[in-house]
């Protein structure tokens, strides 16, 4: 058990949002209250009834990418790789004093290259099967980000991508954790990356009907545990943190933005989509995070919910928080929010992105708000879900929850970095 002695930091993060590049107008925005979420402009909106998402546009790679590799990437790896080398950069890593064996990447995406698929099989139907792009299947698959990552940065210890839904990233985190916690590498990039505001990714999804179709007041739309949310906002981009064992990075005098103290992971064992009602596997896997830090639960300060604004989803996830850290009939200091009402739910990315806000939360003292909470549920449990602006408060430990399609729960907590 001495390798789980490890103690494993933050020295590096980096995003591509519907906010634009890099993590610090990402978090800016939110601290703001200010939503993402605009009329979709990629697609043509014919047939569709829903209009609206977290949309990135005017990318092309924000010229950060050589043309010719761009084109060889879907765009969730062109975003991935984008947000990983603001983190590696931001990390002030230099690949010469770090063994490449123990230097990995762990980013997933839950779709891979939706737009991809879409334009290759349409070239397929219009000019035969010939015409399909040589480059289709290197561009399609969920692990390439992680790849190109990898090759870009001469990462050549653990590589591999995690699919679970929208706990892609959350895993690919606490796999991470994991791997430097157990001596298998030092430095791990790890996080994920999606792009399907695509006609098959709006299309299946409202289909699925968990969309929000408030296409008149797109701000708006994103309304978790509000009692007239209508479904969630699919929003796009890539959260990548750096990851790395503390006493490597403080030998290189590498900043530290926070410590991932624990990580939980469970399965509704329930249904396709619907979480389990009663929120039980939310609750284990908050559990077996607050036990992996060896703390009580009462000294979390702040937990990132999944909070997508979808009528079950909210319900049962809030249930969860209630029953693990109290209400506030019991537990006056916890906060609860749900950046998602700003960003919209970025998919395999959302778990990364949302541990990013954490790990700001902690390092600032700051807890972002649940925006457009205008009229709570009464059948959200009674918790302080942040309304509208964000608070300030001193936090010790701060806990985000990804759940995704399939019954996967994850969970990660950070703490405040103390020497």
């Amino acid at each position: 058990m001495e390798n789980r002695k490890r103690r494993v930091v933050v020295t590096g993060i980096g995003m591509a949002t519907p906010y634009g590049f890099g993590a610090k107008k990402f978090w800016d925005s939110i601290l703001e209250g200010k939503s993402a979420i605009s009329t979709i402009k990629r697609i043509p909106l014919e047939g569709h009834s829903v209009h609206i998402a977290g949309e990135i546009k005017d990318f092309d790679s924000w010229g950060k990418l050589e043309p010719k590799d761009a084109k060889r990437m879907d765009r969730f790896t062109q975003y991935a790789v984008v947000a990983a080398d603001e983190a590696v950069s931001d990390a002030g890593i230099d690949e010469n004093c770090t063994d490449p064996y123990r230097y990995g990447v762990i980013v997933g995406s839950a779709a891979g290259g939706f737009d991809t698929f879409e334009k290759q099989h349409h070239n397929i139907l219009e000019k035969g099967p010939t015409k399909c792009s040589p480059f289709t299947v290197p561009m399609l698959i969920a692990d390439m980000g992680a790849g190109r990552i990898s090759m870009r940065h001469h990462a050549k210890g653990v590589n591999k991508a995690i699919v679970t839904a929208c706990a892609t990233s959350a895993h690919c985190v606490g796999d991470a954790f994991r791997t430097i916690q157990y001596n298998d590498a030092d430095i791990i990039i790890a996080g994920g990356s999606e792009a399907v505001i695509t006609t098959l990714g709006i299309g299946a999804f409202t289909s699925a009907r968990t969309l929000s179709k408030r296409n008149d007041a797109p701000e708006k739309a994103s309304r978790p545990y509000d009692k007239d949310r209508d479904g969630f906002v699919m929003s796009e981009g890539a959260a990548i943190i750096v990851l790395e064992e503390l006493e490597h990075a403080k030998k290189r005098g590498a900043k530290i933005y926070a410590e991932i103290v624990g990580y939980g992971q469970t399965a509704d064992a329930y249904d396709i989509v619907a979480p389990d009602p009663t929120g039980a596997g939310a609750a284990k896997a908050m559990e077996f995070a607050v036990k992996d830090a060896n703390i009580k639960p009462e000294e979390v300060d702040y937990v990132n919910a999944h909070g997508t604004s979808t009528g079950l989803g909210d319900i049962a996830e809030s249930k969860a928080i209630a029953r693990v850290f109290g209400d506030l009939d019991t537990n006056k200091n916890l906060k609860v929010s749900s950046t998602k009402s700003m960003h919209g739910h970025m998919l395999g990315a959302t778990g990364a992105a949302e541990s990013i806000v954490c790990i700001k939360a902690l390092k600032e003292g700051i807890i972002p708000p649940t925006i457009n909470l205008d009229n709570q549920d009464p059948e959200v449990a009674n918790l302080n879900y942040v309304p509208h602006k964000a608070v300030k408060a001193n936090i010790k430990y701060a806990l985000t929850n990804s759940f995704g399609f399939g019954g996967h729960n994850a969970s990660l907590l950070f703490k405040k970095y103390e020497d």
